[in-house]
């Protein structure tokens, strides 16, 4: 699986003299850091994420942030008078950097207007493109591909900075955090929702990283998937660590031999297999015990009765 770096910053322009501006940044699925938009201070999540930020290019990034969104508001306020458009406006940016298991990586730069794609930064061309057929969007990436030097730097931190140093280093100071893994636990239970109907119940909770592999085997062969087979999103638990749940209908009684397979990046090349115990005819072994003693017990007792007779 990609590792992904990414910040994601929200501007809410409520009219021309107004701009508020939150941030947050994500290693994975781990909060790394977040902007306060009261007063643009960086509140790191973690203290290695500090200790990070710190070394190398990342001291010179952090002083220079303030400069860069003050920037961006002047950009927008000046973009928005140049095309006529109207407050109040939502302007997201997206920015990172997708790490492949190879060690190559992808950089990123996305923005988002009022909820549309708006332009790219294509690192590789070093340029902006066009995400929507507007006069915005010509507008906005016309203007930031006249400035040659803001796109050569935008080039470096997304091709070096972010996916080279700073994710290197985030992974070096968080190694324990960030490469995490939970045992999965997995338990198979059954639901009679009707009398010819069996629902098997394959519930995996605990496990750590988020992707995970969960199939049902019918007599050692792979379930395929279709309208028997219902497997609901990956949930989050409030420990950090996810569940899922697997539903396979099938018909009671049928003769096949049903087991559940979870595969997980903490199990290495081992898969957890846990077989459902088909306990249908225990009901009807109970029910004919009970009557046997009745009957046996409704003798004892007439004989009795007969003898003292």
């Amino acid at each position: 699986e990609p590792q992904v770096i990414q910040y994601l910053l929200t501007s809410l322009f409520a009219n021309i003299s107004s701009a508020e501006v939150s941030c947050v940044a994500h290693v994975g699925d781990i909060a790394i850091l977040t902007l306060d938009p009261a007063n643009w201070s960086i509140h790191f999540h973690w203290p290695w994420v500090s200790q990070a930020a710190s070394e190398g290019d990342g001291e010179k990034v952090m002083s220079q942030y303030k400069i860069v969104l003050r920037n961006m508001i002047r950009f927008v306020h000046d973009t928005v008078q140049q095309t006529k458009q109207h407050y109040p406006l939502v302007v997201q940016f997206r920015a990172g950097c997708v790490v492949y298991a190879n060690m190559t990586s992808q950089g990123f730069l996305n923005v988002g207007w009022d909820g549309r794609d708006l332009v790219a930064f294509e690192v590789d061309k070093q340029c902006w493109e066009a995400r929507q057929p507007s006069q915005v969007a010509e507008v906005v990436g016309k203007s930031l591909n006249s400035q040659k030097s803001v796109r050569m730097l935008l080039e470096y931190l997304l091709s070096i900075w972010i996916c080279q140093s700073n994710f290197l280093t985030l992974k070096r100071y968080g190694k324990e955090i960030l490469e995490r893994k939970e045992l999965p636990v997995a338990t198979v239970f059954a639901r009679t929702p009707s009398l010819n109907q069996l629902l098997l119940v394959c519930h995996v909770t605990g496990f750590y990283p988020r992707p995970i592999s969960v199939a049902w085997l019918r007599d050692g062969q792979e379930v395929p998937l279709g309208p028997a087979l219902n497997t609901s999103t990956i949930l989050p638990n409030a420990d950090l660590t996810y569940q899922l749940r697997s539903i396979l209908a099938v018909a009671p009684r049928d003769g096949h031999s049903y087991v559940c397979r979870v595969r997980h990046h903490s199990l290495g090349t081992r898969s957890l297999l846990i077989p459902w115990e088909n306990h249908s005819t225990a009901p009807n072994i109970s029910i004919t015990t009970a009557v046997l003693l009745l009957v046996a017990t409704a003798f004892a007792g007439g004989f009795w009765w007969w003898k003292r007779r």
